[in-house]
């Protein structure tokens, strides 16, 4: 006759069940966020990582701000009106062909509109002379901080760089070299793969 006082075979078995399957979970539990840590964030990933850019919502006149290998990157879909500015300022800018090489600009892009395709504008966005970050300044004419005959581009506020539509610094500025052009791909009329270039 078993005695009512103690557990049954089962119950040990079922209690014995449960401990181990509340263990187990606890085990899971502390183990998933640590192994997760060991390994790199999609932050940590994309730094190195090209990094693919949807076109479609920027509007002409409009500029897009991504981030690559830690650094600013702008996308202008320039307007005719935009494009139209590059010839006056030819002749005003340092480096007109950007063929200086402190801060090379890739083949492809040593053309009047520093790209691939004359609409959008790639350039890394800090600026060539201490890396401060220029600020876009695409209407000019009523700003005290740029020249009366301003038609449209960065400036640098640090210390007062200015650089046309197309990326190129203007003469006798701090700044020694044209904003830096990434390497960068189609992958579509609409996307854009900033970190590698392929020719098409």
């Amino acid at each position: 006759m078993t005695d009512p006082s103690k557990p049954s075979d089962s119950s040990r078995r079922t209690a014995l069940g449960l401990t181990i399957a509340a263990g187990t979970v606890g085990t899971v539990a502390v183990a998933v966020p640590f192994v997760a840590s060991m390994a790199p964030s999609e932050r940590a990933k994309a730094a190195g990582a090209p990094v693919e850019v949807d076109l479609s919502d920027i509007k002409p006149g409009e500029m897009k701000r991504v981030e690559w290998r830690g650094k600013p990157v702008w996308i202008l879909r320039r307007t005719k009106e935009m494009l139209e500015t590059l010839k006056v300022t030819d002749s005003e800018v340092a480096d007109p062909n950007s063929k200086r090489s402190g801060f090379p600009t890739p083949e492809w892009a040593q053309n009047e509109y520093r790209s691939i395709k004359p609409e959008y504008l790639v350039l890394i966005g800090i600026c060539t002379h201490l890396g401060c970050v220029p600020v876009p300044k695409f209407d000019g004419p009523n700003d005290p901080s740029l020249p009366s005959d301003w038609v449209g581009g960065f400036l640098c506020p640090c210390h007062g760089s200015t650089f046309d539509l197309a990326g190129r610094v203007f003469k006798n500025k701090p700044a020694p070299d044209n904003l830096e052009v990434p390497p960068y791909t189609y992958l579509s009329d609409t996307r854009l793969l900033i970190g590698e270039h392929k020719e098409a």
